[in-house]
């Protein structure tokens, strides 16, 4: 059969192979499919205050956490209008788009930014957030934001050594990490590393619907916002995590659906597989793939965009390949093989030439080894249909890593 008249081999189930929404489990989703509860009283209520220890067992935390109705952008400025106001300066240690927009949103509160940019291939280097600190001699640095995998440049930085970094400075800024595209897929130890405010999201490794947002604060950063002049009525943490009633919990209508998905989801993570089993799962299909894409590299061909694998998150890989080539592989992937891959989001201006040489993966979440090992073959079957250059052996050496050898 000639090529013009080969069929697509896209029907049947399509596969999200994106970095958020990730795959929802078909558990989550029957949760959902449900009439509309009752708001004012019973088991909705109960669900809800089920979900609070449930969510900070995830975070690592014994302090407080809030949940929001929206996305992650919706986290980022409820963290940040309870703690910063116009005037106030923050420091952002950016990785990524994600990093850089966060910094973006604090700005457009009034708040001064002072960005250090490490651009998009490398992590958050501890000593120069340390030396930026040291140089505030007047204690201006009210917070410092920072991501922990950011989902663009899939960069991962060492939030512990950047609490390091702040307490070897001796300042006493705010750590506020976003764990959007992390949380319940690489560790994150909020309490022991340090972190005062975390940021997430629930529609990647908490595998639930977009919709929810969450911001998990300790009692330090709780008394900062008691010094607030004032914080805006819906994104106050104060209801929301020491509510009198029940609407408090969301300064208005429930999110339901979303609280019964949530809820199946937080029981598959925490009392079915386990946390600790649900992290090494994630570090071991993420070392198979980079296993495969090390294997295919070639000059002029696919490339990891994190050269240590150290410093490369467990939940997203960003590659790289000679534009067009990573648009002509995602649009082959998802045509002709029902797989759709992530668009290389802030690695390049949009629209430009260059913006067509990234392209991402996500692994986070509902993710399994045949998941990850059909995904990685429709990603060669497309390198060799559009005559990429790479070597052979990819799947090989992805299989080898989940066989343990």
């Amino acid at each position: 059969m000639t090529a013009p008249d080969r069929p697509s081999l896209a029907h049947g189930r399509s596969v999200l192979a994106i970095p958020g929404p990730s795959i929802m489990p078909d558990r989550v989703l029957n949760a959902m499919h449900r009439a509309a509860p009752n708001i004012y009283t019973g088991e909705l209520h109960d669900l809800t205050r089920s979900l609070i220890p449930d969510l900070k067992a995830v975070a690592r935390t014994a302090g407080h956490a809030a949940i929001y109705i929206g996305n992650g952008h919706a986290a980022w400025e409820a963290s940040l209008a309870n703690v910063l106001g116009a005037g106030d300066k923050a420091l952002v240690l950016a990785t990524g788009r994600f990093g850089l927009g966060w910094g973006e949103q604090a700005a457009r509160l009034g708040v001064e930014v002072e960005v250090i940019d490490f651009g998009k291939q490398s992590p958050i280097d501890p000593a120069r957030a340390e030396a930026a600190l040291r140089a505030d001699t007047e204690g201006r640095i009210k917070a410092v934001l920072i991501v922990q995998v950011d989902t663009s440049s899939s960069a991962k930085s060492d939030v512990a050594a950047i609490r390091a970094a702040m307490d070897a400075a001796g300042h006493d800024a705010l750590l506020m990490v976003d764990c959007i595209a992390s949380l319940g897929c690489d560790v994150f130890e909020m309490d022991a590393w340090g972190a005062d405010v975390m940021v997430a999201g629930c529609q990647k490794g908490l595998m639930t619907p977009p919709g929810l947002g969450f911001v998990f604060f300790n009692d330090r950063a709780d008394a900062v916002r008691a010094a607030m002049p004032a914080v805006s009525s819906y994104w106050d943490w104060v209801p929301r995590t020491r509510p009198t009633e029940y609407y408090q919990y969301f300064c208005g209508t429930a999110p339901t659906h979303h609280l019964y998905g949530l809820r199946t989801a937080l029981d598959m993570i925490l009392h079915e597989e386990g946390l600790e089993n649900v992290w090494a799962r994630h570090e071991i299909l993420a070392r198979a793939l980079w296993a495969a894409v090390e294997t295919w590299s070639v000059p002029g061909g696919i490339a990891l965009n994190m050269a240590d694998p150290a410093t490369r998150g467990h939940s997203v890989t960003a590659l790289r390949l000679p534009s067009p080539k990573a648009t002509e592989l995602r649009t082959w992937a998802e045509r002709e093989a029902g797989v759709t891959l992530g668009i290389g989001l802030g690695m390049a201006p949009p629209g430009s030439e260059a913006s067509h040489g990234f392209f991402r993966i996500g692994h986070m979440g509902h993710i399994n080894a045949h998941g990850l090992m059909g995904v990685l073959g429709v990603i060669e079957a497309g390198l060799r249909a559009l005559d990429i250059p790479h070597e052979a052996g990819g799947l090989s050496a992805a299989a080898a890593v989940l066989a343990g050898r």
